[in-house]
């Protein structure tokens, strides 16, 4: 409940003024939620009005995006890009293509990467755009003329000084491709604009790998930290059959865990022998078919039509990694039921408020998103680093740098939930960690 008066008259202005924009409204709720404490300390925040100014956006663009199917027929689209804040660096963030897209989905997801970003230690602002465009069963063809128009509009905003968008849901190494050959084409400049591109033309190593490996990184770290334990022999269960999910597994299982279970928009499959990952990885990746056809291809595997019953599998470790508030209170009370003792957010903001402060008030060990899945921006933030240079670091090099980023978030999370007098709440130590450079940037920079 904020009961900081300056940041309650924030909120409710905001709220007042987004009241449609449910998830935006939810993300910042939480995060004033968490700065109460420090807040508190620094009234000089209040008078250089500094939250009035976190919560608008520096710009929202929203635009047309009209393309041509195979059929001939003339479709339509809204595309957007919210750059949210640049006090530390350029915008920086994903490009989500999925029907679920709305204006206030840009919005929350932007004002999260502000903080994410910021906790990486690297030099970038925070942004997201995307469409309600469905690439599914689209051909390459409609992917690409719509990826073609998209860009047409958005290349009069983004740079690699300016903003540079990377991949989200829906858009994976096939869309990158076709929106940096757009932009390379209307722009006649071969740039680092976007980041998760093929390796062939100036893509990083473990760059596909990073998010998933970087939750698992922090995961490590947390246990260790926080329980003395490793992930050695702990069951894992996992929502989602995207890139996040499948390279968060395949890390799990080399640092010595079991998964068993990951979904789709569809439903879920359990093995309770362990996901065999390279079946999963052709089902999803080649065949881009459902998750159902696991089951009819694993022995002892089994496949359910609710997605949500994935939490009522018993676990150590349970990861979402599907989309935003996957994961309600009755699945927070179903896995501590069942022995849950992390939870860490592979996908951005999957748990609801309810679920949060369930699994924080029964000594669950929390790893929020803005936390634990900022591998893939970090690696990006290398990827931009690499195309500066004209260079490329091998897979070993990017992954070790990916670790140590992870580690150092989860300890600076760690240090400023101490400092706020809240140990181990890793939910106001990733905000406030992430907060202070941000607001001491803007401080800094003036009032504009």
């Amino acid at each position: 409940m904020l009961t900081n008066e300056y940041l309650k008259r924030v909120y409710d202005e905001t709220a007042n003024r987004n009241s449609t924009d449910k998830e935006f409204l939810q993300a910042v709720y939480e995060v004033f939620d968490s700065l109460q404490p420090y807040v508190e300390k620094h009234p000089e925040l209040e008078a250089n009005g500094i939250m009035e100014r976190l919560v608008e956006p520096d710009r929202m663009v929203s635009f047309r995006v009209a393309w041509v199917d195979d059929a001939g027929k003339v479709r339509v689209n809204r595309g957007y890009r919210c750059q949210f804040n640049s006090s530390i660096g350029p915008y920086k963030g994903g490009l989500r293509f999925h029907p679920t897209v709305t204006r206030s989905v840009i919005k929350f997801l932007g004002f999260e990467q502000i903080f994410k970003n910021s906790l990486t230690s690297l030099p970038l602002g925070g942004g997201k755009g995307g469409s309600d465009f469905d690439p599914k069963g689209k051909s390459d063809a409609e992917i690409m003329r719509f990826c073609q128009a998209f860009m047409t509009e958005l290349h009069r905003y983004i740079g690699a000084d300016v903003d540079v968008p990377a991949g989200d849901i829906g858009v994976g190494g096939r869309e990158i491709g076709y929106l940096f050959g757009q932009y390379k084409f209307l722009k006649n400049n071969f740039t680092g604009v976007l980041t998760g591109k093929g390796l062939a033309f100036g893509g990083s190593l473990a760059r596909t790998e990073a998010t998933g490996y970087g939750l698992l990184y922090f995961v490590e770290e947390m246990l260790k930290c926080m329980k003395g334990e490793s992930l050695e022999g702990k069951t894992v269960v996992i929502s989602g059959a995207g890139n996040v999910a499948i390279y968060a597994a395949q890390k799990a299982m080399q640092l010595g865990a079991k998964v068993v279970t990951m979904s789709d928009s569809k439903g879920y499959v359990y093995d309770p022998n362990g996901i065999n990952l390279d079946v999963m990885k052709h089902i999803k990746e080649v065949e881009r078919a459902r998750i159902s056809e696991y089951a009819k291809r694993v022995p002892g595997a089994t496949y359910g039509d609710n997605r949500s019953d994935v939490w009522k599998i018993p676990c150590d470790i349970a990861l979402p990694c599907a989309t935003q508030n996957e994961l309600h209170e009755d699945d927070a009370k179903a896995l501590v039921a069942n022995g849950v003792t992390v939870v860490a957010e592979g996908a951005n903001m999957p748990s609801t408020p309810e679920a949060i402060e369930y699994l924080l008030a029964h000594g669950v060990l929390f790893g929020p998103a803005k936390a634990a899945n900022a591998g893939g921006v970090a690696t990006s933030g290398l990827e931009m680093s690499q195309n500066s240079q004209r260079f490329s670091w091998t897979f070993e090099e990017v992954d070790k740098k990916l670790k140590e980023i992870m580690v150092n978030i989860f300890h600076n999370s760690y240090n400023a939930s101490k400092d706020c007098g809240m140990e181990g709440n890793l939910v106001v130590g990733a905000n406030v960690a992430g907060f202070i450079k941000v607001s001491n940037a803007m401080l800094a920079e003036g009032i504009f």
